[in-house]
């Protein structure tokens, strides 16, 4: 199944073939009409030909085949979070012109047999994707995390996304239904979804758009896995001397999984996970050991593993409570189903003002309103946060819930470093929605604060499982550089998120390669769970993955600071060269 190779192409016939496609109202050009999908969320940005939204599937099949006949690089978005870039373009040095294809109009979540699997296409947010899970008791891969903006599912697997859940590990499927562009321009359909759906494009994708094939139809191979098999056991061996997971791991890079936007993905098959009633404990210390020893012990003498454990530090709650409020407030109020079109609101407002040459106006005004409101967290999480340093937000099935208030209870007694308390309702969902805030409030500050920051340099990193000196300690002379540093993440995983605000005047990009200089000297993997995208450069197992799946260069070039130019031809339009690591 592929279609023609490439064929020279003007840009009017390319733009004219893409809105008959999918109408003209779905083809956007122009810098303002193009600027909330072509410049991400924290970081990315660059030019376009064009933005083209399909409705289905078969839309979505026609605009990818005539991009890539007409010789043009295709980057395909979804939700554009932005986290590390990678679903936008990263500057002007690119030797053709960019389709971006958003797949936000093609949503559907196809649920299998008894729920226990499901079909995601490429618009399925994970919010929505939990909301028809919860009449079945059931729940996906992620909750409450980047569903909060409204991230995709396709978009979790195609970057390998971590997450808060200890005992689901990263996204990865080896069921899904793609596009490859083959190295000689040809554009091929694969079908390892497990499902008949017929021989042709059209056929395929339109039956599976419907809904059109039966239980007969599904093919259930053990052989081919639809979520991690080997997390647990993993997370639970605390004494090796490596990461439990990390974005890179070549074990975890399987055709959809890790792909990064080298295929075009267009439904990928998940499985999901019974929905259990569980346990939340607040716990502060002023010692990291205390931390570490709940932790081993919680990973290593349970039953069952604990579902989530969030670490943040004494700064990220402080930054987080401030400038994270009105995040909080959108979720607790209306739920995460709201968010995505308040980030799309707030884009065009932005853009509005940045073409007067203002930057920054919404997120000013929101702040000084948000700023009136007394706090919204519940009073025993403040009290934590005057006396504590380190705090743990951890959640266990309740069938648990009694051995982790025995352990902690014996733990604490008398201690003079830490304590806890057991979270009723309120507590334990405000504590856990203060933690996913907490994200996004270094952006927030940079754009208030834009006299005294230059920029944010964003890190995920996955410390060895059995690393005890978890807490960092920066040089003096990287510490001086630096207004904040933000600290949280999912500490039984040990993966951690480190934002670090850096002073005005401070070059983010050689801060950033400091930070991995000291990461490396720690033998910890980055990213540990975001892609690479156009902030971490991709390590050779990682670029050759890459490659493989992708060898024209056609998609997404350019990714982890990999060659930008078509059959991988080296195109840079950084006058410092590519950071040391490059693997090309």
């Amino acid at each position: 199944m592929t279609a023609a190779t490439t064929t020279p192409v003007s840009r009017d016939a390319l733009l004219a073939q893409l809105r008959s496609a999918v109408g003209p109202a779905h083809v956007l050009t122009g810098d303002q009409a193009t600027r909330r999908f072509r410049k991400g969320h924290r970081t990315g940005e660059g030019p376009v030909l064009a933005v083209v939204r399909p409705a289905s599937l078969w839309e979505q099949w026609q605009v990818l085949e005539a991009a890539v006949a007409a010789g043009r690089i295709v980057i395909m978005q979804a939700a554009n979070t932005g986290l590390t870039g990678g679903s936008t373009p990263d500057g002007s040095g690119y030797d053709r012109e960019i389709v971006l294809i958003n797949t936000l109009r093609i949503t559907g979540v196809q649920v299998l047999g008894d729920g226990a699997q499901v079909v995601c296409l490429p618009g399925a947010t994970l919010d929505k994707l939990e909301q028809v899970l919860a009449p079945l008791g059931r729940e996906p891969h992620s909750v409450i995390g980047s569903s909060c903006i409204g991230a995709s599912v396709l978009g979790g697997i195609c970057n390998n996304s971590g997450g808060s859940l200890v005992r689901r590990g990263p996204a990865y499927t080896e069921l899904a239904l793609y596009a490859q562009v083959r190295a000689d321009g040809s554009l091929a359909l694969v079908n390892h979804l497990g499902i008949a759906l017929g021989a042709t494009p059209q056929e395929i994708l339109t039956r599976l758009q419907n809904g059109d094939y039966r239980d007969a139809d599904i093919a259930h191979d053990a052989q081919r896995a639809a979520s991690d098999p080997r997390y647990a056991a993993a997370v639970r061996d605390v004494d090796q001397d490596s990461p439990a997971r990390f974005n890179a791991d070549p074990s975890r890079l399987f055709e959809a999984s890790g792909s990064a936007g080298k295929l075009c993905l267009f439904a990928v098959r998940l499985d999901t996970f019974p929905k259990v009633p569980s346990t939340v404990f607040y716990i502060g210390s002023n010692a990291a050991n205390d931390l570490t020893t709940v932790r081993r012990h919680l990973l290593t003498a349970l039953p069952e593993l604990p579902i989530a454990g969030e670490y943040i530090h004494r700064t990220a709650y402080d930054i987080g409570e401030k400038y994270g409020k009105d995040t909080f407030l959108l979720i607790d109020r209306f739920g995460t189903a709201r968010v995505p079109a308040a980030f799309a609101l707030k884009s065009r407002v932005d853009g509005f003002f940045e073409r007067l040459g203002l930057r920054g106006v919404s997120d000013r005004i929101i702040q000084a309103l948000t700023n009136l409101l007394p706090s919204h967290l519940p009073p025993r999480m403040r009290q934590w946060r005057e006396r504590y340093e380190h705090h743990l937000l951890l959640r266990v099935s309740t069938d648990t819930a009694d051995a982790t208030r025995a352990f902690l209870t014996e733990h604490f007694s008398g201690s003079a470093s830490g304590g806890w308390f057991e979270c009723d309702a309120q507590e334990g969902r405000k504590a856990f929605l203060h933690r996913f805030a907490i994200a996004g409030a270094a952006i927030r500050y940079r754009e208030v604060h834009r006299a005294q920051v230059e920029d944010i340099v964003a890190l995920d990193v996955a410390l060895r499982r059995n690393d005890r000196d978890w807490v960092e300690q920066l040089p003096a002379e990287v510490e001086a550089d630096m207004v904040h540093k933000l600290y949280y993440g999912h500490f039984f995983c040990h993966v951690f998120h480190q934002d670090y605000i850096v002073k005005k005047g401070v070059d983010p990009l050689a801060m950033e390669h400091r930070m991995w200089a000291l990461l490396d000297a720690r033998r910890a993997e980055y990213p540990a769970e975001h892609n690479v995208g156009h902030l971490y450069v991709a390590k050779p197992a990682l670029a050759d993955f890459y490659r493989r799946l992708d060898p024209s260069n056609s998609l997404n070039p350019g990714i982890g600071h990999t060659a930008r130019g078509k059959n991988w031809e080296a195109c840079c339009d950084r006058p410092s060269g590519w950071p040391q690591g490059y693997s090309e």
